[in-house]
């Protein structure tokens, strides 16, 4: 099994129309974790009846932008056409290549009914070579997501992104990245297996984690960094309720030079 490396408190922070954000990084001391470049949960927000409004047009290019709604909806539109309504449960997976514009404003309903808000968004950095790809962007309903229940040990592992136990995601990826959100509904304990050439992180969403080896706790809005000494990281989850979002990609070992919402290999470049 692989051990862990450490367990971080993630900082808090404001988005948009005051929506507070709990972010993995980048924050002070930490940038990225190759190949991913942010990792935001957002939300939850309970916003009374018009109170809503979302993210404005604005522009991105160099990466692939993941949103996984927890709660609320979302109407996404971008300047190559990408058009899509997100609902809770629902996946994005936005490749911003070139460049493009987009919009994520709350969908008219919710702005006149309100409710809560609550969702993940993760960028990945794209290799240098597809850098200047055409943008595009994929949605997948909730109800399209694989889930590979395992009942004898009450755990559904929804497969958001890659391939697990003979299953797999329909979104393309310029590069090997998973994304699983391991549920359970009582205390266990799972093995999963991930192959050592990927860096992998675990995310609390909710519930705590025991890890045995390091003698820790990892709690609800802390992330958990693993090495790459073996195939497989093991979960013990200690709440009757546990939501474990894993992330695990193949490092792209470039450079990285960034400037807000732009992601390119050199300061030129941007």
């Amino acid at each position: 099994m692989r051990n862990i490396v450490s367990i971080k408190d993630c900082m808090r922070t404001f988005e948009g129309d005051g929506i507070p954000v709990t972010r993995a990084f980048p924050v002070p001391g930490m940038r990225e974790v190759d190949p991913f470049l942010l990792f935001d949960h957002f939300g939850p927000i309970n916003y009374k009846p018009g109170g809503a409004s979302g993210v404005p047009a604005h522009p991105h290019c160099g990466f692939e932008a993941i949103t996984y709604l927890l709660d609320g909806e979302v109407e996404h539109c971008d300047s190559w056409g990408g058009q899509a309504t997100i609902k809770a449960g629902d996946v994005q997976w936005m490749t911003t290549g070139s460049g493009l514009i987009h919009s994520e404003l709350v969908t008219n309903n919710f702005k006149k009914s309100g409710g809560i808000m609550q969702g993940l968004q993760i960028w990945v950095n794209l290799p240098k070579k597809d850098k200047q790809v055409k943008p595009g962007y994929q949605h997948i309903h909730k109800d399209k997501i694989p889930i590979i229940k395992l009942e004898e040990q009450n755990i559904n592992i929804k497969i958001l992104v890659g391939e697990i136990l003979g299953q797999s995601s329909s979104i393309n990826t310029y590069s090997p990245v998973s994304i699983f959100d391991i549920q359970f509904t009582k205390p266990n304990e799972f093995n999963l297996s991930i192959p050592n050439e990927q860096i992998t992180m675990v995310y609390i969403i909710n519930g705590e984690l025991k890890f045995e080896n390091a003698n820790s706790l990892a709690k609800k809005g802390q992330m958990v960094y693993f090495d790459q000494s073996a195939d497989s990281i093991h979960l013990h989850s200690l709440s009757q309720q546990g939501s474990y979002l894993v992330l695990a990609g193949k490092p792209l070992n470039e450079p990285v030079a960034r400037h807000g919402p732009f992601v390119a290999n050199t300061e030129g470049e941007i």
